[in-house]
């Protein structure tokens, strides 16, 4: 099953770099620019045809895919007779679209998957009363409990134990208040002091079930109950599906700057052996979530679960690969889009000053540039791909 959570990642993977290269490849097309080569991967041609002017067809190296696009910097050579037809000599609007259009088609992509699991698998609920973890024992610290530390011998039980609550078990009041979600029981709960009695109602096979316990305390967090709602999946109307793809987008985004902005303090403890537990542990490179993918299919929970794990964790990543390429560094799509907006700002001071357009920006100034943050690029992420495969992250 691991093997085969690889290969749909994989084929995902595929997908995903194809569709960012057919944005770029069908407004070229579009605005008349001539497209000679559409590739997937780099290196030696293992398979190709030719239809028209473009050839079509696979690289030795896997690692990524390419549009070629005539005359894409004052670098290239061109054949006279191709210039008008060139990616320079469009206009910068035209040029900003087709640079934009890889992103677009990440995004696109992630958008349809997350609209489409909500309307038909449906999205995690957890905001239930519905028990699906009973804890054994009362942590140490909030840092134990935070982290999910096992329990050791001398550790108090739990007040879930002492209760004798069972995974399963639907909770319909607390001390006589009826709950019916889990940030209302959570909310009780919190403002019950340590050691104070506690009563509780459940719902079990059927019965009403009255249970009784104190609560213990965990120091740095407060009242501790030692119980944690089940999730279940809950299928979204039209609009909920909508807002649910928002609500994926904002999550993601906020994750990305908030792990791009972790990077220096998290590099320490890629190879650490707590890494999980350091914000190393949001750092994770195509190797990782092929992993995570394996895991997630060879997990014993149902299908359905399955493939809403896989499904978000593709749109989240093309969400990120469509904000990394849009980031404004060469060679990234980002950083064309900045050289081309730098050449119509320069056009235009040029104009109000009475002078001529001063023409395409000479990349012979920009490509020592381009080669340094192209290699830390590939330094950076071969060294997270090196920490995914000898210190994996455990996605649970």
């Amino acid at each position: 099953m691991d093997a085969i959570g690889w290969l749909i990642f994989l084929a995902a993977l595929v997908v995903s770099v194809m569709l960012h290269e057919t944005g770029h490849f069908v407004t070229a097309k579009r605005f008349g620019m001539k497209c000679t080569q559409y590739f997937f991967g780099f290196g030696p041609t293992l398979w190709s045809f030719k239809r028209g002017e473009t050839e079509y067809g696979f690289k030795a190296i896997p690692a990524g895919g390419f549009v070629k696009i005539v005359g894409m910097t004052s670098l290239d050579e061109v054949d006279p007779e191709d210039e008008a037809r060139s990616f320079r000599r469009a206009p910068g609007w035209q040029r900003v679209i087709v640079l934009a259009a890889g992103s677009f088609m990440h995004f696109l992509l992630a958008a349809v998957l997350i609209f489409g699991l909500a309307l038909t698998i449906g999205i995690e609920n957890d905001n239930t009363t519905q028990l699906g973890t009973v804890a054994t024992c009362v942590p140490t610290s909030a840092q134990a409990l935070n982290n999910g530390a096992a329990c050791t011998s001398g550790e108090a039980k739990s007040p879930a134990v002492i209760a004798g609550l069972k995974v399963g078990d639907e909770v319909t009041s607390f001390n006589g208040t009826a709950v019916s979600n889990w940030t209302q029981l959570s909310n009780a709960i919190l403002k019950v002091k340590p050691g104070t009695p506690v009563a509780l109602t459940v719902e079990r096979d059927g019965h009403s079930v009255t249970l009784h316990t104190a609560l213990a305390e965990v120091p740095g967090h407060g009242s501790y109950f030692g119980i944690a709602p089940t999730v279940t999946l809950q299928r979204q109307g039209p609009v909920d599906a909508v807002k649910y793809v928002g609500t994926g987008f904002s999550q993601t985004v906020t994750g990305t700057a908030s792990a791009l902005g972790q990077v220096p303090a998290a590099l320490p403890n890629l190879f650490s052996p707590n890494r999980s537990k350091t914000a190393a542990g949001n750092l994770s490179s195509v190797v990782g979530a092929a992993q995570a993918t394996g895991d997630a299919v060879a997990a014993k929970v149902g299908w359905e679960y399955k493939v809403n794990f896989v499904l978000l964790l593709i749109a989240e990543l093309n969400i990120f690969w469509g904000i990394f390429n849009l980031f404004p560094l060469l060679p990234l799509d980002g950083g064309h889009i900045a050289v081309v907006i730098w050449e119509r700002l320069r056009a235009w001071f040029a104009r109000l000053r009475g002078y001529r357009d001063p023409g395409p920006v000479d990349y012979r100034r920009v490509v020592p540039v381009m080669f340094s943050v192209f290699a830390v690029i590939v330094v950076f992420t071969l060294v997270v791909i090196v920490a995914d495969i000898v210190n994996p992250v455990n996605f649970g």
